[in-house]
């Protein structure tokens, strides 16, 4: 006999508790409600389906039901033992005719759907002494159950070919006359379809809680990314772990994987200008055939439907001039083609299953010819099979000749996708970059804008979700991807990050080890059926990976693992689940994970890496609870000792920990704090080392991360006092203004405790009602780098407590009028700051900026005034004039340079103010200046005649050097070295390039600059 509790997924169910309902079932004696559960589909197409295909379907369904049962009633915080008292009911329940009929209509093929209140209504006849919980919601479990019946349909290839074979019946119809022939070429009709099929987000299998997002539209919320274009796609560039392309990036350096020959590649690469997606595209004449490359949910598709709703949103007089969005999903133009012969995309257009709207081919061919179109292939990978896939890229290929003026975009995943047959037909090749910090700022905004009601909660939710990614760099580089930081905004309704973020991690890895496999039904390999084996296993194998790492060599800090080890834990895992051929299906796992799941990357040599350093602490973590937690092979003492204790120290282990301390009960998180405030008061001394106070900021870490603080007050408080002694203790030394000089090493440590001690303070006990009286003491008492650190925190955590601003206020007012002597300007720089940044609708604040700007005698208070006056207040009339005499009559040169940064980046393009810019460097006697300029026009102009003159004069005048400063970042390079570099890459075809090249490189009188001008030189005439 079949074990077909196995085969139902049940013995996978960890935690099920309405098992022995399903255990019932299994029975032979009781497989005849299969049928009747599957009665939503009809009678000829269920003749088709074999006995054991039925049952396995029903088994399947039935058992998701079940679950998401259970799971609303937890939520709805009944216990295990209360959640039993059910399984009688609704075992009951289940045998009445009527609701197995209502369940089975999740498998009819045209919009199926369950009558929640018809099973209301059953549930309250047959189980009148036992009523479901008034929290209780059919229409929730209904949605799930319904998305759970589409994977199980998709993951049975039988029922999958049979639901798919209805649509085709479809089509034969249409082509047998038996339908509406497809005549008309309807622009209007083809809108609505676009709207229909891709105006809204489809974020179910993001938020399953229910919550409806129907004003939500893509093309309102739609961020269009930047670019860079790569000449020579190479996996080994971008398969590198997020965290190394960010050290990258930030660097401008390239770490050696393997060959010279991809070093080369790499740093052409970085080199590439990024530019925003929308304007490649719309550059049709310079960008006509295009590959968009991108990472699993970097917004390939969306970027491609918002293309084509930018169309059908505008008013038809106007998109008859415009050229008409194709978009053919290219996983679906494969499966109509395998059942059709000799099929083309204008016949997918014309007559094809999956085709938005269906156009009349001859107009469409008309519309093609005359170059009326953009044509997008979205989901090259997606087409797994390599000879499916060379067909469809023949299809691309053929297209593109037979209409040579059409646009034409096709997308890909990077890894895995060979560019040869494209970069043959002049194809070129971009990808995806992710979202920059302005861009996630940007979506934030508008996100909550759309789909928030209330004002209050709207801005109290915003802000919280974006201190939760500027708190976290973790969080911080998941928020570039777009569907993960869609999913952060989802959980943002309900949850404060990054203080709840161990369920944002989860939460994102069951989307990216589920959703490709499950909800788009795809198989990558023959082998193995990637929806046998669900994203919990996945997780589960995933934790032993990241415990492996963890206890190698180079620990968490190597994100490192060997091929070999990875396939054992994988074959080790596989064999626990009883699952056929484990090794074999070991290296599918390892590949899915690679290509599809976006967990692991490859780097060569046999090693692979998480793709995010995030998830390789989440699943460490996670690892360590589940074994103190789940199979308690790990005490409550060895988790103090053996991980916490000898890995305080380690910067590579502190998110792990923080991690661990967050999903553990809190009385165990208590314990294991309690025992880091005793190695804390064990190594405490009148002057200790920065390391023996990250234990304190570690456990306060940990201690913020903790949900029910009030189950360990006393640790909580033990905790807070000792840092508020740090405070004191130090605070007396943390200005020099005191008359205290200390040195370097000491002054460190000093700023060190200010920045880390009262952040976590106020982070960490903001709601504790000593917090806010403490930090105001500190801000109007205290000195140096204590006193502004808590005037910024008080500014940013507490703006609508009415005694901020008058703080603020009279703090700059005594330094400015010199009412308070003994304090130094680090208290009025910071009050000034938030001031400018936090009130500038304030009546007081643009008087003050411009009093500053103009009078002040501090060179740093002066400075800092331009910087938030040019910035802030760019509009204001008297802002533009007053900076230019300024820079005309201040004697102090870093006034000038200021003043002449925000005027090169403010005012870009202005030629009134590039005039103003030169005029003023050449009367400069000390080149300085001079300098300034000519850097920043290089960095905030366009390209243009007088900035080539400008710094044509600048590569030419021998007195033009660097002598005794040194404000350049590209140290010890002479000044016409620089000058004559932004000439050569920003007008290389310039008539007198050339000419100025050979000049310099004979007759510079620097030898350095000489070697520049002729190796340059020798490159241009090749």
């Amino acid at each position: 006999m079949l074990d077909w509790l196995a085969i139902w997924g049940v013995t996978q169910a960890a935690g099920l508790i309405f098992k022995p309902i399903l255990e019932d079932l299994a029975k032979d004696a009781a497989k005849d409600w299969a049928k009747d559960l599957l009665k939503g589909i009809p009678g000829n197409i269920l003749e088709k389906l074999k006995k054991e295909d039925i049952e396995i379907a029903a088994g399947k369904a039935l058992k998701e039901f079940l679950q998401l049962v259970q799971e609303d009633l937890k939520g709805g915080e009944l216990s295990e033992d209360e959640i039993k008292k059910y399984t009688q009911p609704i075992k009951q329940f289940l045998k009445v005719q009527e609701v197995k009929e209502i369940l089975g209509n999740a498998f009819k093929d045209n919009n199926p759907a369950i009558d929640t209140n018809k099973l209301q209504e059953m549930w309250d006849k047959v189980n009148v002494s036992n009523p479901l919980p008034d929290d209780f919601n059919w229409k929730r479990v209904a949605k799930k159950y319904l998305q759970k019946v589409k994977e199980i349909i998709q993951g049975i290839p039988e029922l999958r070919d049979i639901h798919d074979s209805q649509n085709l019946d479809k089509i034969k119809d249409i082509l047998e006359g038996n339908a509406e022939k497809i005549t008309t070429f309807d622009l209007v009709k083809y809108q609505e379809g676009i709207r229909e099929c891709y105006g809204n987000l489809k974020l179910d299998s993001l938020d399953t809680s229910g919550y409806a997002y129907n004003e939500l539209k893509l093309w309102r919320i739609f961020t269009a990314q930047n670019v860079r274009e790569t000449h020579q796609v190479l996996a080994q560039v971008h398969e590198l772990p997020k965290e190394h392309l960010r050290r990258l990036r930030e660097s401008e350096q390239v770490e050696a994987v393997e060959l010279e020959e991809l070093e080369r590649h790499k740093r052409v690469y970085f080199e590439q200008p990024t530019r925003s997606v929308l304007d490649v595209v719309n550059k049709k004449q310079d960008y006509k055939y295009l590959v968009i490359l991108g990472d699993p949910g970097s917004g390939k598709s969306t970027l491609l439907q918002f293309l084509a709703l930018n169309w059908a949103e505008s008013p038809l007089d106007n998109v008859i001039s415009l050229p008409i969005p194709l978009l053919i999903e290219l996983n679906t133009y494969m499966r109509w083609r395998e059942n059709k012969e000799n099929q083309s995309f204008l016949n997918f257009f014309h007559q094809g299953s999956g085709a938005i709207h269906h156009l009349n081919q001859l107009e469409l061919d008309k519309q093609l010819k005359a170059g009326n179109a953009l044509v997008m292939f979205d989901g090259l990978d997606e087409v797994f099979e390599a000879g499916k896939r060379k067909d469809v890229i023949t299809d691309i290929h053929s297209f593109t000749k037979d209409y040579p003026d059409v646009q034409v975009i096709v997308t890909s995943r990077i890894i895995g996708y060979k560019p040869q047959p494209f970069l043959n037909a002049k194809f070129r090749h971009f990808i995806l970059q992710d979202l920059d910090s302005e861009q996630i700022q940007d979506f934030i905004n508008r996100w909550h804008e759309l789909t928030f009601t209330d004002a209050v909660d709207k801005v109290r939710k915003r802000e919280r979700l974006k201190r939760g990614i500027e708190a976290s760099k973790s969080i911080a580089e998941l928020a570039g991807n777009p569907l993960l930081l869609t999913m952060m905004a989802i959980l943002n309704r309900n949850q404060e990050l990054p203080r709840d973020r161990a369920e944002l991690y989860n939460q994102a890895s069951r989307v990216l080890l589920h959703q490709w496999d499950v909800e788009r039904a795809l198989i990558e390999d023959k082998r193995l059926d990637p929806k046998t084996i669900d994203y919990k296993d996945k997780q589960a194998m995933l934790r032993q990976v990241a415990y492996l790492m963890q206890t190698g060599d180079k620990g968490l800090a190597g994100n490192l693992i060997n091929e070999n080890d990875l396939v054992k834990v994988l074959t080790d895992y596989l064999k626990t689940i009883e699952f056929d051929k484990p090794r074999e299906a070991a290296q599918v796992m390892k590949d899915q994970l690679r290509t599809r799941n976006f967990m692991l990357c490859f780097l060569g040599a046999d090693y692979y890496a998480f793709v995010h350093r995030t998830f390789l602490e989440y699943f460490c973590a996670w690892e360590f609870v589940w074994q103190f937690k789940e199979t308690q092979t790990l005490t409550l003492e060895e988790l103090k000792n053996e991980v916490f204790g000898k890995h305080w120290r380690d910067e590579s282990w502190r998110e792990v920990l923080r991690l661990i301390t967050g999903m553990l009960e809190p009385k165990f998180a208590g314990d294991i704090i309690d025992d880091l405030i005793e190695v804390y008061d064990e190594q405490i001394n009148e002057w200790c080392e920065v390391e023996v106070i990250d234990i304190l900021i570690l456990a306060s870490e940990c201690m913020s991360d903790i949900r029910n603080r009030l189950a360990i007050t006393s640790t909580d408080n033990k905790l807070v006092e000792r840092l508020k002694k740090l405070v004191e203790v130090y605070a007396p030394y943390s200005g020099e203004d005191m008359g205290y000089t200390f040195p370097e090493e000491e002054a460190n440590l000093i700023h060190t405790i200010s920045t880390k001690v009262i952040s976590v303070i106020t982070t960490t006990w903001s709601n504790h009602v000593e917090t806010l009286p403490w930090l105001k003491n500190l801000a109007v008492y205290g000195y140096g780098y204590m006193a502004a650190m808590a005037i910024q925190e008080l500014a940013r955590g507490w703006k609508d407590d009415p005694d901020t601003l008058s703080i603020l206020k009279s703090l700059v007012q005594a330094f400015h009028y010199g009412e308070d002597k003994y304090r130094e300007n680090r208290s009025a720089y910071a009050a000034i700051q938030e001031l400018a940044r936090g009130w500038k609708d304030d009546s007081d604040t643009l008087p003050m900026l411009k009093s500053l700007t103009q009078f002040s005698e501090d060179t740093s208070i002066q400075t800092m005034a331009v910087r938030e006056l040019a910035r802030g207040w760019k509009d204001d009339p008297d802002t533009l004039p007053m900076l230019k005499s300024l820079a005309q009559s201040s004697n102090d040169w870093v006034v000038q340079s200021t003043v002449l940064q925000e005027l090169a980046q403010g005012w870009k393009n202005q030629l009134n103010i590039l005039s103003f810019l030169k005029e003023f460097a050449q009367v400069d006697n000390f080149n300085y200046l001079k300098h300034e300029v000519m850097e920043e026009l290089i960095r905030s102009w366009q390209i243009s005649p007088e900035i080539y003159d400008f710094l044509h004069e600048c590569a030419v005048d021998d007195s033009f050097d660097w002598i005794d400063w040194d404000f350049s970042d590209t140290r010890n390079v002479p000044s016409r070295q620089i000058a004559l570099k932004a000439i050569i890459e920003q007008f290389p075809q310039h008539p007198q390039t050339l000419p100025l090249l050979r000049d310099r490189a004979e007759n510079d009188p620097d030898e350095q600059v000489r070697e520049f001008a002729q190796k340059k030189l020798k490159q241009l005439e090749e």
